[in-house]
């Protein structure tokens, strides 16, 4: 037996899981991932153990790794979330919800004695990181399309005046992609004159193309924020989950530690670090650029728009919050969730027109549910 081979009963096992992928990737409209993405020239890396051990802007013993795209990769983000020009780092992460955890671990150790506020509608695990860092937190109603509640917000940092300040700002909430304002919460903290104060941006989805939208939300560093956490495997696709985190380098500074072990400095919250995905972004930012990526947020925009018209036509209320690509509506049948791998919440559903989503499918989506409402 070849020694290099798996077996025919293997083989055969892994071309049904890959069939299954393509059928399941295909039809999928619930979940926040793009799907047109080619990487293929890049297929040589997989050959190779790519680890970005510790900060990716200062060289390690362990040299096989892709450090250099790393570095492009956070300085095009903070250009883009317009950082302080001497004043930003980052890193790329597994995804945004490690991101949110740095920027909250940043904020804990400038206010060990801070007091998280977050909203009702902000993503699970911003609450598992906070039970991680062992902070308090203080969760504020949300507006009915699930924008965080400014006049609670208030109110409860009134409460407790005499503790520093963090706020998790959602720029995307989970179910309904509602945007909290950055500048509005930070008038709230001038109101109540809070001088020690953190503002953490959770942009998973909605922070990698905010600054494409006109009129420009307020979610960036210019508008106030000292961190923000994005996915890379959402707005622009990779076969990997991973983000960026993008924060102050003033503060990144209170945490670093030197490591002789891998001849760099421990500035991230994991050690050993993916060193593919920061290859996949650099290559997906060098090929679209800022003008590919605006194109693509404008052409999401485009499909949410003719989606919540569709469903509107066939008696669907759907709706969709400012410049949104996700569409909100009832929640239909079982059979229908499960097709389309809908996420349910609280009795409402979603589809998101990432990119990669074409009129077609939507088109098929309102099939399936006046097929079904017609049974009925």
């Amino acid at each position: 037996m070849n020694e290099n081979l798996i077996s025919a009963e293997d083989s055969a096992e892994m071309l049904a899981l890959l069939a299954n992928i393509e059928e399941r990737t295909h039809s999928f409209l619930g979940y926040p991932v793009s799907k047109d993405f080619d990487y293929s020239p890049l297929q040589p890396f997989l050959q190779y153990p790519l680890n970005n051990l510790g900060d990716p802007f200062i060289s390690s013993t362990y040299a096989v790794g892709s450090r250099e795209m790393e570095k492009y990769v956070v300085k095009f983000f903070a250009e883009l979330f317009r950082a302080q020009t001497d004043d930003w780092w980052g890193y790329v992460t597994n995804g945004g919800s490690e991101g949110n955890l740095y920027g909250l671990y940043l904020a804990r150790e400038i206010y060990p004695k801070g007091m998280v506020y977050y909203s009702e509608s902000t993503h699970y695990s911003v609450q598992k990181n906070i039970h991680l860092l062992n902070l308090p937190g203080i969760i504020i109603k949300s507006q009915p399309g699930g924008e965080i509640d400014y006049e609670d917000l208030e109110a409860a940092i009134r409460l407790n005046r005499h503790l520093p300040v963090i706020v998790l700002a959602n720029i995307g909430t989970t179910m309904t992609e509602a945007r909290d304002d950055v500048y509005q919460i930070k008038n709230i903290l001038k109101k109540l004159a809070i001088r020690h104060h953190y503002i953490h941006a959770d942009g998973a989805l909605s922070g990698s193309y905010s600054a494409f939208i006109t009129p420009r939300p307020a979610f960036d560093f210019e508008d106030g924020i000292d961190s923000i956490a994005i996915s890379g495997h959402k707005f622009i696709g990779s076969p990997i989950p991973c983000g960026v985190v993008i924060a102050k380098k003033s503060h990144r500074d209170r945490i670093a530690r030197s490591v002789a072990y891998i001849g760099t400095l421990d500035t991230t919250i994991t050690g050993s670090r993916n060193g593919h995905s920061p290859l996949f972004l650099w290559y997906a930012l060098k090929k679209m650029g800022i003008n590919g990526l605006r194109a693509r947020a404008e052409k999401s925009l485009e499909t949410a728009a003719y989606a919540e018209a569709r469903l509107n036509e066939i008696g669907i209320a759907a709706w969709r919050n400012t410049n949104a690509i996700t569409v909100v509506f009832p929640a239909p049948s079982a059979k229908i969730c499960q097709r389309f791998q809908l996420a349910v919440e609280n009795g409402i559903s979603h589809i998101i027109c990432m990119p990669g989503v074409e009129k077609q499918q939507i088109d098929e989506f309102i099939a399936a549910l006046t097929k079904e409402m017609v049974m009925v």
